[in-house]
C-alpha cells in the first residue's frame, strides 16, 4: 500500500481517500481533501497558509533537515516477501519513530526555550503600569512581591553580561593576527587567523 502526500498541505493521501488532480502535461497532483484542492485552483502559496507543512517549514517551527525524515521516502519500493526483512524493517521503524518523537520533543524544547520567561516578564509589566487598577489592599503586596524579583533579574542580567565578555576575550586572545606591510610602513589590511 503506497501512501502519497498531499501536493498542498503535505499530509499523508490514503488510497481510494482524497482527490487527484491530472495536468494537461499528464502532471499529477494529489490532493487529501478538498480544501487543498480549492486552496491550489485558487493558485495560493501553500507557503503563506499557516496550517501547512511548508509555512511550518519556512518559519522555522518544523524540523527540516533530520534523516529520519528520509526513511518514509525510501521505504516505498515494492520488494519480494522475506520474512526476516519484514521482522527486521518492522523494528526498524519503530526505532526509527522513536527517535523522530525524541527529535521533535527536542527541537519543540529548543524553540520554545524563552517562551516562559517573555510571558512573566510581560506579565510583570502589565502588573506594573496597571496598578492603579488594583484594589488598594493588594498594591502593597504587589510592590513588595516585584521589587526583590527585579533585583534579582538584575543581578542575573548583569552576571550574563560578564560571562559573555569572559567568553569574547577568549575567543579574541585565541586568535593571531596578520598584518601586511607596505614599504612606506603603513597597514595595508588586517587579517583573523585562528591559532
Amino acid at each position: 500500500m503506497r501512501i502519497e502526500t498531499c501536493y498542498f498541505c503535505s499530509r499523508p493521501c490514503y488510497p481510494s481517500k482524497g482527490i487527484t488532480f491530472v495536468r494537461n502535461d499528464a502532471k499529477l497532483f494529489r490532493f487529501c481533501r478538498s480544501k487543498c484542492h480549492a486552496n491550489f485552483k485558487m493558485k495560493r502559496n501553500p507557503r503563506k497558509l499557516g496550517w501547512t507543512k511548508a509555512f511550518r517549514r519556512a518559519h522555522g517551527k518544523e524540523m527540516t533537515v533530520d534523516t529520519t525524515l528520509q526513511f518514509a521516502q525510501r521505504r516505498n519500493i515494492p520488494v519480494r516477501y522475506n520474512r526476516e526483512l519484514v521482522a527486521k524493517t518492522l523494528m526498524a521503524m519503530e526505532r526509527v519513530e522513536e527517535v523522530r518523537r525524541r527529535r521533535e520533543r527536542a527541537f519543540y524544547r529548543q524553540r520554545m526555550e524563552g517562551n516562559k520567561v517573555k510571558e512573566l516578564e510581560a506579565d510583570r509589566k502589565l502588573v506594573e503600569e496597571n496598578q492603579h487598577l488594583l484594589p488598594s489592599q493588594y498594591r502593597d503586596q504587589v510592590s513588595q512581591v516585584l521589587a526583590p524579583e527585579m533585583e534579582a533579574e538584575e543581578d542575573e542580567l548583569v552576571e550574563e553580561e560578564e560571562l559573555k565578555r569572559e567568553q569574547q576575550k577568549k575567543q579574541k586572545s585565541g586568535l593571531k593576527r596578520k598584518q601586511k606591510l607596505l614599504r612606506d610602513a603603513t597597514v595595508e589590511e588586517e587579517m583573523e587567523v585562528d591559532g
